[in-house]
């Protein structure tokens, strides 16, 4: 079983080897976290070589041998989803978003695009990537990615007597009033949303 420490380091060692095209160094591993003794950092490689997220070679002072390729951290992205107007949600994947280093394991979560405003004073904008935790129930007030029929969209969930409302955050948008008997289920709950400058 893995601490929290060991996981951290496993995603430098990742994210090293991915921008330097080879991995850190015991003592470079030990400057990142703080770590004086160089034993220090081998009591957490043997951890994760045990667990098998890494074979070594000691022979070599940059001997770290990933188990797994660093795309494999990343979360799918698996389509778009629609901040306006409800659209068709198509499952595809179109590529990965490391951020393991924001969210944790990322099992269970996925990240979709979004398109249109009424997100907007919630600080979800066209464009920007919301993060989203699988998941079949949420709270009154969470921000949830929705399935009416075959359309998905983001908005606020608010249950109220006898009905649901997916509440825009938009004044432009009324919400959308989910009856009973309505085709309807949570897809998740939105953990977070990763936007990019300059787009």
């Amino acid at each position: 079983m893995l601490n929290d420490r060991a996981r951290e380091i496993s995603r430098f060692i990742t994210r090293y080897a991915r921008e330097h095209g080879y991995p850190p160094t015991i003592r470079e591993i030990g400057q990142a976290f703080g770590i004086a003794s160089t034993n220090g950092v081998r009591y957490y490689l043997d951890l994760l070589e045990r667990a098998g997220h890494l074979k070594r070679n000691g022979k070599i002072s940059r001997g770290i041998e990933l188990a797994q390729a660093p795309a494999a951290t990343g979360i799918p992205i698996l389509g778009r989803v629609a901040a306006g107007q409800p659209i068709l949600a198509e499952e595809s994947l179109e590529g990965t978003l490391d951020l393991g280093d924001m969210f944790g394991d990322p099992q269970g979560l996925f990240a979709l695009r979004v398109r249109g405003d009424s997100m907007v004073d919630a600080g979800i904008h066209e464009g920007d990537y919301v993060i989203v935790k699988s998941q079949e129930r949420a709270s009154a007030g969470e921000i949830i990615v929705g399935l009416l029929g075959d359309e998905a969209t983001v908005k606020t969930y608010q249950p109220r007597a006898g009905r649901i409302e997916l509440v825009a955050h938009n004044p432009k948008y009324d919400p959308i009033v989910v009856e009973p008997g309505t085709e309807f289920r949570i897809l998740g709950v939105v953990r977070g949303v990763v936007r990019t400058v300059g787009r």
